[in-house]
């Protein structure tokens, strides 16, 4: 009883306001010790999820059932349309949508192309603003929960029965691995990059690589990542680049090749 009566004392003479302050201020030097992060629960909301307009604590994506539908759709008409070439994405988070790929070719069963996994596995870099001025600001290198590491991803798509030998991972900077990468040819492309450094790396490198017929994905392209968009505006200006960019959801975007 004492310790609660010294409590609620504390509560009168501080204030209400000025008590929770100061715990929440107390639960975050915690949190920074322990090396948690805190994080705010909101409401589900079936609308937001369908578009990938949240951020699901345990979904191996983030995307939404819209761009989900989006990458099974491309890639029935890559199987039917016989586009050759392999898959990547690009950023991947926790694996969602390249298992998805996967598990559709091997739905449709093809055993000949492979399913690219390429990212950092260690969050987003650092802007580098002298060389990108659209990344000037950006924070997202800050944001820990982007960070999934590669076994994380693999356990993913173990769990899921899609871990095999035509699964590729590229692990490290979009930079260093994708200029470098035993890529021949793809018929699905897919930039999850968000940050304009990020998206010109990937479609300078493989863009060249994407067959006729192939799909070009973006997935921030109408985010508040608006540096993904302006990268893909700069590239088709710069290459004459004129077929149609049809949005998939307030975010996502794609246009096939010609």
């Amino acid at each position: 009883m004492e310790d609660n009566d010294s409590i609620l004392g504390g509560v009168r003479m501080l204030g209400a306001k000025s008590f929770k302050k100061r715990a929440a201020n107390t639960v975050a030097r915690l949190a920074g010790k322990l090396d948690l992060e805190i994080a705010y629960k909101k409401p589900y909301d079936p609308e937001a999820r369908e578009s990938g307009l949240d951020w699901p604590a345990r979904a191996e994506s983030m995307i939404g059932l819209k761009r989900m539908t989006n990458i099974q759709d491309c890639i029935a008409s890559i199987i039917k349309d016989d586009v050759p070439g392999d898959l990547i994405e690009t950023g991947v988070w926790r694996g969602g949508a390249t298992i998805f790929m996967k598990a559709n070719l091997n739905a449709w069963g093809d055993t000949t192309r492979k399913v690219w996994v390429a990212d950092s596995f260690e969050g987003l870099p650092a802007p580098d603003a002298s060389r990108y001025p659209a990344d000037t600001g950006d924070e997202l290198h800050t944001q820990t929960g982007l960070a999934v590491g590669l076994e994380t991803v693999k356990k993913n798509f173990t769990r899921y029965g899609v871990l095999d030998d035509r699964v590729e991972f590229l692990v490290g900077w979009f930079k260093d691995t994708l200029p470098v990468a035993p890529i021949e040819q793809l018929s699905l492309m897919r930039l999850d990059g968000d940050m304009y450094e990020s998206t010109i790396q990937a479609i300078e490198v493989l863009y060249p690589k994407l067959s006729s017929g192939g799909f070009c994905i973006i997935d921030d392209f109408g985010s508040h990542a608006s540096q993904a968009g302006q990268a893909i505006h700069d590239y088709r200006k710069e290459h004459g680049i004129t077929d149609e960019i049809v949005q998939i959801d307030p975010y996502g975007a794609f246009w096939r090749k010609s």
